[in-house]
């Protein structure tokens, strides 16, 4: 009898704090009671671009009410806005294009009067606080027609060339700016260690020491100019995915989509401390103001939970003093209590939501959690400070908006550029008898395969699409089949059949394969075996049955299981995921330029070997194909 009174007392005892909870956050006064702030004079310290930064930052925050400081900790996918009004109506701090999306007039003018718009819009807030807008532009400014498209960064990994890698990120910058976009979702610091991964195409390499020299250069080079002054360029680098994205294992993902991304990486100290923590903590004494939280699950919790990591090690022990954001739908997905969600992220060190929707309930949410000691207004303080620091630094507050002093974009340069890093790329790993370079004495080139004349193919995803394009429609590049008929010239016959089929029955000179995968973005690229499509393996075929001597080329953001084919192959060039310059393959077939790359991560011989540790180990113990930076010169 005692037992059930004491459930009915503890039952009717909570039924009175969810009433009491019920009726303070109904009251119509409860946040109309919030103390109002003064508006600033155009005196005000926040304003002076003389003061220290983190005496703007001081200044500003004493100016900002409770929901200021929340708009701020807001990324909204601009598709999703239900209205212009509510970039100033909720303060919102930041916008994004993601998956895809763009302007309805998809050009370098469209996407400069589009994010004006937006800009102009925050500008009639009561602070007037500038937008942060972001962008994948993890390959040049992509989702832009006629940009230049540079190598993915598997590619630039190849090269080993932290001065190639710096001006690549500084000619993105510059194409970045001249449409107003001033946050690129890039370096990308991960470190693949299984290519059924459909993202290691994204990454530099899975050796800590390379991802470190190269992340850092991709960095300096694209905030050169974020010092708080009028000179440079002004686009914030977003080094991702922290942490430990590239260890994952196989079946373990959470998205219906994946089998491997977003999936769990083993929680391993001596692991975390020697592999993946290395590159962030050199990006962050380069100068990084904003990383991005992986999707990723550490040990037995998202990364968005780990507070030991995002605020102990990453903060505080590390220094960093811009702030941290979550990735796509991050923070929410899978969760069925968004309230719950949202505190506990902001919690573990969250300072910024890329929602990247439901920023409504966001805001309410938070400010709930506040009023009600969930979330204390020192930790909201510090993650607002943390925000602006960054935009103050990235000179926001002082530079114009309106971009016309910068719209002439370089392209000519861009793409010389982008030719000379496809070059450096391109990884030599067979040449029998020295069939390349190709000489004057070749007189007959047939080229098929899926890749050749296909410069979506080329360009991979993340390419005006986010799962990228198929064909040749985008403008100003150039595809390697293209190339190799410039290069060639008149006095060489070239031929070209995807399937690699000809009339002729004389055997050319040389046929070149140019066979690779499709494009793919995260979770769709996961492969559990990555090999060549059978209409690729039957174009190589039939170039071996009318040609004296074929050169693979493949084009593709991982290596392939080719053991078996290989053995067949006069020449086997690993081309990556080019970009849009692609005469620069051209260039080095026919000994323009020497090849130079090397292997950034091991090339494994078959599947069971996966994944393969940083220190070369793989899963059975057998020796992989090819080791990390192999790579035959010529």
């Amino acid at each position: 009898m005692r037992k059930l009174w004491t459930v009915a007392i503890t039952f009717l005892f909570s039924i009175l704090v969810l009433v009491g909870l019920f009726v303070a956050v109904t009251r119509t006064d409860f946040f109309d009671a919030l103390p109002s702030k003064d508006t600033p004079s155009a005196t005000a310290l926040y304003l002076d671009k003389n003061q220290p930064l983190q005496v703007r930052v001081a200044d500003l925050l004493s100016y900002m009410t409770l929901e200021e400081k929340i708009g701020q900790m807001a990324l909204v996918e601009q598709n999703k806005l239900w209205a212009l009004e509510d970039v100033s109506k909720y303060k919102l701090g930041a916008l994004l294009s993601g998956s895809g999306s763009k302007p309805e007039e998809n050009t370098l003018a469209g996407w400069k009067k589009m994010i004006d718009t937006y800009q102009e819009q925050a500008g009639t807030t009561r602070l007037g606080i500038p937008l942060l807008y972001g962008s994948d532009a993890i390959h040049g400014h992509a989702h832009v027609p006629g940009m230049t498209v540079f190598p993915h960064m598997i590619g630039l990994g190849a090269t080993n060339n932290p001065e190639l890698v710096r001006e690549v990120a500084k000619a993105t910058a510059q194409d970045m700016f001249s449409t107003g976009v001033n946050w690129s979702f890039s370096p990308n610091l991960d470190l693949p260690q299984d290519i059924r991964w459909g993202r290691t195409y994204e990454a530099f390499s899975d050796d800590p020491k390379l991802v470190s020299k190269l992340g850092v250069a991709y960095l300096e080079g694209m905030q050169e100019g974020v010092d708080g002054d009028d000179k440079g360029v002004f686009v914030l680098a977003n080094p991702k995915h922290y942490l430990g994205l590239g260890g994952m294992r196989w079946n373990t993902s959470v998205s219906e989509y994946s089998k491997i991304d977003q999936g769990v990486t083993p929680a391993d100290e001596e692991v975390l401390r020697e592999v993946y923590l290395p590159p962030f903590a050199e990006a962050v004494g380069a100068g990084a103001l904003s990383v991005m939280v992986g999707l990723n699950t550490w040990g037995d919790k998202k990364m968005v939970l780990q507070k030991e990591l995002l605020t102990d090690v990453l903060k505080g022990e590390l220094g960093f003093k811009g702030f941290l954001v979550s990735d796509w739908y991050g923070v929410h997905e899978g969760r069925k209590n968004k309230f719950l969600a949202t505190v506990q992220a902001v919690n573990a060190g969250v300072d910024m939501v890329m929602l990247p929707f439901d920023y409504q309930a966001f805001v309410r949410d938070l400010k709930w959690a506040n009023r009600l000691g969930l979330v204390r207004d020192e930790r909201i303080d510090d993650a607002v400070g943390r925000i602006l620091y960054a935009k103050f630094a990235l000179g926001l507050f002082d530079t114009k908006t309106d971009m016309t002093g910068f719209v002439d974009v370089k392209t000519t340069l861009h793409q010389s550029l982008a030719r000379e890093a496809v070059v450096q790329s391109l990884v030599l790993l067979k040449n029998e008898d020295e069939v390349l370079p190709l000489t004057a004495k070749v007189q007959h080139i047939r080229v098929a395969g899926g890749s050749a004349d296909n410069i979506g193919k080329q360009m991979g995803a993340w390419t005006i699409e986010w799962q990228g394009v198929d064909g040749n429609w985008p403008v100003g590049a150039t595809s390697i089949l293209a190339g190799i008929k410039v290069r060639s010239g008149q006095e060489t016959r070239v031929e070209y059949n995807r399937l690699g089929i000809f009339p002729d029955k004389k055997k050319a000179d040389v046929g070149i394969a140019i066979v690779g995968e499709k494009p793919y973005a995260e979770g769709w690229g996961d492969r559990e075996y990555p090999i060549l499509y059978e209409e690729d393996l039957r174009a190589i075929k039939n170039l071996q049955a009318n040609s004296e001597r074929v050169v693979v080329v493949m084009v593709s953001g991982r290596p392939l299981l080719i053991k078996n084919e290989m053995a067949s192959f006069d020449a086997l060039v690993m081309a990556w995921l080019p970009g849009s310059e692609g005469a620069g393959v051209a260039d080095a077939l026919f000994g323009d330029k020497p090849f130079s790359g090397t292997l950034p991560l091991p090339w494994p011989s078959h599947a069971e070997q996966l994944p393969i540790t940083t220190k070369g180990e793989t899963a059975d113990g057998t020796p992989v194909l090819f080791p990390r930076y192999f790579g035959l010169k010529r």
